[in-house]
């Protein structure tokens, strides 16, 4: 089928405490191919069910059944396999432009590829991927870690940070001297880029963690410099770009029916918070929390 399967580590939740100060946890890790055979068949499963017009109550779903009957077990952190995810809606700050119009962020979505394990054929923000280590086992726990690599690998072309390569000879692959160049521009200076959690969640269809988050970049003269390096890797079919100021396709957009559950949710999430920090950049559709 063309899918593409590797055997190395995710981060699997074992425990996690939210509090007003922030999100913490304990996590260990599992091989990615144990997940993509078990609790990653949940969806398509429940899909299939739906689509035959069969009953979806836990005991017509043999999988949901054995990995995921009820909520005691989807809290279950160590008595089940929880791998997650992290997903930011990514907001790139544009200057005024005579044939585009004022200034603005663009808003990236994917198209996700038929070769990925998760989400295959729907929409989604970008970067989207498994919380995983490189090399580093400890140090990578970090949310923040995971996302600079999927955007190293998923809009700049960073082949060597992609979990699925054959090989990883590099000690420290995301060390600022192997970066590409927009990566380390946007490092060499703090307020460059900034990554926001704008929301946690546990995905009940599959079981997953989703780390949902918005990355802006501030300065207009990253699109000027490097607007023409940004290009999705393998795991996307196409990348879609929209304005902040186009609030009529932003919310027809919400509604198509393509879009991954956790992709969405990451994607409303970022704009609620643009629509908070982003000023005169922003003309987006009201979204509550219901």
């Amino acid at each position: 089928m063309d899918v593409r399967l590797t055997g190395k580590p995710l981060y699997r939740l074992l425990d996690i405490d939210i509090g007003a100060g922030g999100i913490s946890g304990h996590v260990g890790t599992a091989p990615f191919v144990e997940y993509a055979l078990t609790m990653d068949l949940l969806e398509d499963e429940l899909a299939d069910a739906l689509i035959e017009n069969r009953d979806t109550r836990t005991g017509d779903l043999p999988l949901r059944g054995r990995y995921l009957p009820d909520v005691a077990s989807v809290l279950d952190f160590p008595g089940r396999l929880c791998a997650g995810g992290v997903l930011g809606l990514c907001a790139i700050a544009r200057p005024a432009d005579a044939y585009r119009g004022p200034a603005d962020y663009a808003l990236l979505v994917q198209e996700r590829s038929s070769q990925v394990v998760n989400a295959a054929g729907r929409l989604a923000v970008i970067p989207k991927g498994f919380h995983e280590p490189l090399n580093d086992v400890r140090a990578d726990t970090l949310i923040g870690a995971s996302l600079r690599r999927e955007m190293e690998e998923e809009l700049f072309g960073r082949v060597e940070v992609d979990s699925t390569a054959d090989v990883h000879r590099a000690a420290a692959p995301m060390h600022p001297t192997r970066l590409s160049e927009p990566m380390r521009w946007l490092m060499d200076e703090p307020d460059r880029l900034r990554m926001e959690c704008t929301g946690f969640g546990l995905n009940l269809i599959s079981g997953n963690y989703e780390f949902a988050s918005l990355i802006v970049i501030e300065d207009e003269g990253f699109w000027s410099r490097f607007g023409g390096d940004i290009e999705a890797n393998w795991e996307s079919a196409g990348l879609r770009l929209y304005s902040s100021l186009d609030s009529h396709l932003i919310a027809k957009l919400v509604a198509d029916e393509s879009w991954s559950n956790e992709g969405l949710f990451a994607f409303l999430q970022g704009l609620r918070r643009l629509q908070e920090t982003g000023g005169r950049r922003v003309d987006l559709p009201a979204i509550e929390l219901d």
